[in-house]
């Protein structure tokens, strides 16, 4: 009969002999291909930006990353199977501000946007302007806001979504402003700024991406941006700052990479020196730039001190304005 000790033994000969341990598996990350799973459908600038970043890191960390889109609920559903999936580092999620949107307003989410994940580092902001038709009577924001103080609640404002980026800094608008305005939701950008280029909603908040053709067109005019210096694009327009109102730069949705809780550290600080030394690269930052984006290329602890920030300013706007899920 073997004994108790001679089994402790064996196994730890066993282990000595090929099973590699944790820190060994550390040491060798990655080791086989990492997927990066992003919650939208192909083609948007969260996916666009996944996959730029992705190319480069694959080239850095010696194995291949692999985007899947996994669609559904806003991503949810996608940032759902990350924080379930294992914290080794070879899945990771690719989302943005829906991860704190998501858990603000929907019922019974079943994740922490903090808890569940450890940041990796946001990657890119995408700053938004308020664009109105370029035949309408505003000029200005303080225009726009003196006409919603006029005749309360019949201002009307889209957006590409309820609990959506734009429909937040508008609302974020309205509270700061103290103003009354509609809002008027649609599935997408697109359909939202047609009405607003047909005259038939007043305004919108866009991301800077492809406006500058409308505006030389003269169908958009642009009220102000949500950035902290004003856009090269846009030289003459103020940013909201300048307008009188302070804080919408943090408006910018941004799109950041994490890994579920508990992956361990050497292997987080490999990922976010990988995402960073992609995002020092001209021809990335070049790229991302004509995407309508700034690069941030935070730290893990940067990124985390951020969205602490982030959770709180959309619960008080959220609270609030009384925003709900669809």
């Amino acid at each position: 009969m073997i004994s108790r000790r001679q089994m402790l033994a064996s196994g730890a000969a066993l282990l000595a002999s090929g099973i590699p341990d944790r820190a060994t598996a550390q040491s060798n990350y990655p080791d086989r291909p990492i997927r990066l799973i992003i919650g939208f459908a192909a083609g948007g600038p969260t996916d666009v930006i996944g996959r730029i970043v992705a190319q480069d890191m694959s080239a850095t960390l010696g194995q291949s990353v692999v985007v899947e889109n996994r669609t559904g609920a806003n991503a949810q559903v996608a940032t759902e199977a990350v924080a379930r999936a294992d914290a080794d580092g070879y899945t990771l999620l690719c989302t943005s501000l829906s991860h704190v949107v998501n858990f603000l307003i929907v019922p019974n989410v079943k994740y922490h946007p903090l808890n569940d994940f450890v940041p990796i580092g946001n990657a890119a902001v995408t700053p938004l302007v308020i664009v109105t038709a370029a035949g309408s009577s505003y000029n200005t924001l303080q225009e726009l806001i003196a006409a919603a103080k006029q005749k309360p609640g019949e201002l009307l404002y889209g957006s590409a979504g309820n609990g959506g980026s734009a429909h937040l800094a508008a609302a974020m608008l309205a509270r700061a402003a103290d103003v009354k305005m509609g809002h008027v939701p649609f599935r997408g950008n697109a359909p939202a700024l047609t009405e607003v280029l047909a005259g038939r909603i007043s305004f919108m908040f866009y991301p800077m991406i492809g406006i500058a053709d409308y505006v030389a067109d003269n169908k958009l005019k642009v009220l102000a941006s949500g950035t902290k210096q004003r856009q090269a694009d846009f030289p003459n327009v103020p940013t909201m700052a300048e307008a009188g109102l302070s804080g919408f730069e943090d408006t910018a949705p941004w799109i950041g990479m994490f890994a579920p809780a508990k992956t361990p550290a050497p292997i987080v600080q490999k990922l976010t020196g990988a995402l960073q030394q992609s995002l020092r690269k001209p021809e990335t930052m070049e790229r991302i730039k004509k995407l309508g984006g700034n690069v941030v290329g935070s730290s893990s602890s940067e990124f985390r001190a951020f969205l602490e920030q982030d959770i709180e300013r959309w619960d008080r706007v959220i609270k609030a304005s009384g925003i709900k899920a669809e």
